[in-house]
This record gives structure tokens, sequence and C-alpha cells, in this order.
């Protein structure tokens, strides 16, 4: 089976303000086959700095719609993973790390691959970043 690009974000929640919000629209992703969940995780560090690292469906509480979560979610995140993502969280906050398929893209990255292409580099701007140019530009 190919595989598109995968990637991974790290969404950082000061003050532990996590309320599931994000989750209808990652499910939303998900059901129009644009992404493919390969693995995600809950960080979190209490004030004391002690983190804990479990999966989506481990989650504690109920939160709208994590349940119904599809993905294949599972073993491809380490400890190690936790430990990076945790050393850039403030005390009293948590993260959400999430790998994904970026199924859309696979079309693409399989023309590129049939005509000997190979990925030089790649990168992710930032919204704010692009809406600050854009603003320049425009103003």
């Amino acid at each position: 089976m190919a595989i598109g690009p995968v990637e991974y974000i790290v969404v950082g929640f000061p003050e532990n303000q996590f309320d599931g919000t994000i989750i209808p629209a990652l499910a939303d992703l998900v059901e129009k086959g644009l992404v493919r969940i390969l693995d995600l995780m809950f960080i979190a560090k209490d004030v004391e700095g002690n983190v804990i690292g479990f999966e989506y469906e481990d989650i504690p509480g109920e939160v709208a719609g994590l349940a119904e979560l599809e993905g294949e979610a599972g073993s491809l995140l380490s400890e190690e993973d936790i430990e990076v993502v945790a050393e850039e969280l403030e005390p009293g906050s948590s993260a959400a790390l999430l790998v994904w398929e970026d199924v859309w893209a696979s079309p693409f990255q399989e023309a590129v691959r049939r005509c000997g292409g190979e990925l030089l580099a790649g990168g992710r701007v930032p919204a704010v970043v692009i809406e600050a140019a854009l603003a320049a530009v425009d103003g």
C-alpha cells in the first residue's frame, strides 16, 4: 500500500485549556479522506513538572467526539517523543502530538516518484506569519 506524506504537529494548550474543540475539525478531515491519523498522544505537565502521556483513546474523562475519532493510533510515538514535547511545556500545560498521513497528497507524491523526482525540502509556515506577510503586501 502506498502511503502519502506523513507529518506531525504539536498543538499546545497553555494552562491545560484543551476542551475537545479541535476534535470535530480533525474528525472532518478524516471523514473527508484528507488525512489518516497514524498516532495521537496527549501530554500533560502538572504544576510540579510531572509529565504524563496517554493515547487519545485513554484520555481521562469524556471529551466530545474523541472516542469516535477514527485512526490507526498506536505505537509510532515513543516515550522519547513524549519527553521531547514535555521539555517545551510549561508546568500546568498540555499538548497534543499528532502524526497523520496527508492522504490528499498521495497521488502527487506517487507522480513525483514515477518521474524519478524526489523531495528535496519541505516545511510548514505558521498561519500568523503568512497573515502578517499578506497584510504587509495589501497594506
